[in-house]
């Protein structure tokens, strides 16, 4: 892929360093299944101890209130369903969420389970935390769910605001850290926390959900006694063992990412120069340094990114979770508009975002930007 501009790491993280040989190495000693009770099953169950252990560590909570999933998506439904099956309450979020937040808010509503609100957003992309404390003073609020980092502007969430109001209200909050942990200093706040060891060059198939003590979860899926009847389904050690090593190297990813901002601005004026009238979404002051998302003046967002893409460039016109379908970015229409959102692209770099790479990407606008439009 050394011809190949792939700017799409909000999307996935390719594996890091070492996480890949740390995953050869258990598929050649731990192959067996984590459940069994023979010598090799008890092999494979102390990579997943392992590694619930040093999450539990660096999330600052206990071993056993360290929930492995199969994804962050996973680990989001169950997070914020798990207050609902004993009654029912008001939920609040907004629409800046990842799909695995907001569908699970609207499905909740259809079952009968929960009353959403829909908290307003800011052109800014912030949620309003005033009006969250409004309704958290009306009572009857069984969750407030909010994200660390929005996946499509970067732009950074109030979570220590919003945890304090949700802590004077005696209300349980969820924090979706997805976009946030391996990438910048995460606040250890919340009744619940995900993560996703994709999100920061660890390998798919793997999540987490981090509970305070005594928080009650309750499962999605039925059908076994893995993860104390909470999570059903063999675990997978090789996928442990990269979480394990790609949390091990989460500063240095850390920094990878933070280090993009120079690369990241380049792109962004390259893009707002050739596409006069273009906009960025999101204050840039309040976002991550490797994200950029543009309503590209004059331009169908969805059309851009295949015109990229044949110019062997990567990038996105929303969140990977709702791509192929027609439905333009949630988040940029509740921040502005349905038509502001239909003309928006996201780039997102990370460590492996070279000099050549940008430099390849921005020859790429230039060739588009200089065709004629219909």
């Amino acid at each position: 892929m050394d011809d190949f501009a792939y700017l799409d790491w909000n999307a996935t993280t390719p594996l890091g360093e070492g996480v890949l040989a740390a995953m050869v190495a258990a598929s050649q000693r731990a192959g067996a299944n984590p459940s069994s009770v023979h010598r090799a099953g008890r092999l494979a169950r102390r990579i997943l101890e392992d590694l619930r252990e040093k999450i539990a560590q660096v999330m600052e909570a206990a071993p056993q209130d360290v929930l492995f999933t199969g994804s962050g998506t996973e680990a989001n439904n169950i997070a914020i369903r798990s207050p609902f099956v004993e009654a029912r309450g008001v939920l609040i979020t907004s629409r800046l969420e990842h799909p695995s937040v907001t569908r699970v808010a609207e499905a909740l509503e259809r079952e009968g389970r929960a009353q959403v609100h829909w908290a307003p957003v800011s052109a800014a992309g912030l949620i309003d935390v005033g009006n969250v404390r409004e309704v958290l003073r009306r009572g009857g609020v069984r969750l407030v769910t909010l994200q660390a980092v929005n996946q499509e502007t970067g732009v950074v969430q109030p979570v220590q605001e919003m945890h304090a109001e949700c802590m004077h209200a005696g209300v349980p909050i969820h924090v979706d850290a997805v976009q946030a942990f391996g990438r910048m200093e995460v606040p250890l706040l919340g009744t619940t926390r995900t993560l996703a060891a994709h999100k920061f060059q660890g390998p798919k198939g793997i999540g987490a959900v981090v509970s305070s003590c005594g928080h009650r979860l309750h499962p999605v899926l039925l059908g076994g006694a893995q993860e104390k009847g909470l999570r059903p389904g063999t675990l997978d050690p090789m996928a442990a063992a990269g979480f394990l090593a790609a949390l091990q190297e989460r500063h240095r990813c850390r920094a990878g990412f933070a280090a993009q901002r120079a690369s990241r601005d380049r792109l962004e004026a390259h893009v707002l120069s050739a596409f006069p009238g273009s906009e960025v979404n999101g204050d840039p002051a309040l976002r991550l340094a490797h994200v950029s998302n543009v309503a590209v003046a004059g331009l169908d967002g969805a059309e851009l990114v295949v015109a990229l893409d044949v110019e062997g460039v990567a990038v996105s016109s929303g969140s990977a979770c709702s791509a192929g379908t027609l439905e333009p970015s949630p988040v940029i229409a509740a921040m502005h508009s349905v038509a502001r959102a239909k003309s928006s692209i996201r780039m997102s770099l990370g460590p492996g975002t070279t000099d050549r790479i940008v430099d390849g990407a921005l020859q790429a606008i230039s060739r588009i930007a200089g065709r004629p439009r219909r």
